[in-house]
């Protein structure tokens, strides 16, 4: 961890706020997703926030999760052989994870930053990112995915349709509903612009 002292005031209650966030059995979840596109070799964390940051932390786990979801030839995370041990290069290792990500399709605002995981700031922020990552190669369906697909929701997808030139001039003659409807509008009883109401006395 890094060296900060304890939070007082309202930067206790921000803090306590982004771990109540933190869901244990999505982790539970998330873990079994990870050994199972992985391998036993990558080997299970500690139940519980901290073992689950210490297990992901120098970035190897999430870096052979990553590299798992792309074709043999184009691994884009070098993964350090033997770990890092290194601050400055277990960062590097968790920020490459970040860059595949993102290189994959997880949008910039599900990635977490590499102080989320490192100094255990948002770890629901990690947990946000794995879900974003797991979702993706789900729908991509591309054979690469291993696990239970209903671990995660399938993204949405592009519906193309195509209209024939007829259809689309027939559609120009509709009113949609949306705009509502004209049928029994009428002026009856109202009166003309500019004239003054006829007080009867």
């Amino acid at each position: 961890m890094a060296n900060v002292g304890p939070a007082y005031g309202m930067s206790r209650e921000v803090q306590s706020k982004i771990q109540k966030k933190y869901d244990p059995e999505l982790e539970n979840r998330l873990v079994e997703w990870i050994v199972a596109q992985c391998g036993a070799e990558v080997g299970r964390p500690e139940p519980g926030r901290e073992g689950f940051q210490a297990w992901l932390k120098n970035g190897i786990v999430l870096s052979k999760l990553v590299n798992s979801l792309y074709a043999e030839g184009s691994k884009p995370v070098k993964i350090q052989q033997p770990p890092p041990t290194t601050v400055f290069k277990q960062m590097e290792q968790v920020a490459q994870f970040l860059k595949a990500s993102e290189d994959y399709g997880v949008v910039k605002t599900d990635i977490f930053q590499t102080v989320d995981l490192f100094e255990g700031k948002d770890l629901a922020a990690v947990q946000r990112t794995l879900m974003a990552l797991g979702s993706l190669a789900v729908t991509k369906n591309d054979g690469r995915y291993h696990g239970d697909p209903s671990w995660f929701m399938k993204k949405a997808q592009e519906h193309k349709r195509d209209f024939s030139d007829q259809q689309l001039k027939e559609g120009k003659n509709i009113i949609g509903l949306q705009m509502g409807s004209n049928r029994g509008a009428s002026q009856a009883g109202s009166t003309g612009y500019g004239r003054p109401r006829q007080i009867i006395s």
